[in-house]
């Protein structure tokens, strides 16, 4: 028997996802989200920043 244990791990959060239904999945999706679209803002305008040198 192989011993797999992010399948059993996956298969828990899924079991427990299906239980709870989908407010804490969409609130981590969200978050991960607005912290990706802030840090995409981030990595693309800092580059119009001007250098006075």
């Amino acid at each position: 028997m192989e011993h797999n244990p992010t399948a059993a791990w996956l298969t828990e959060a899924a079991s427990a996802a299906g239980q709870q239904g989908a407010g804490n999945l969409l609130r981590v999706v969200l978050i991960v989200m607005v912290v990706g679209c802030v840090l995409t803002a981030w990595f693309l305008l800092r580059g119009y920043r001007r250098k006075d040198e």
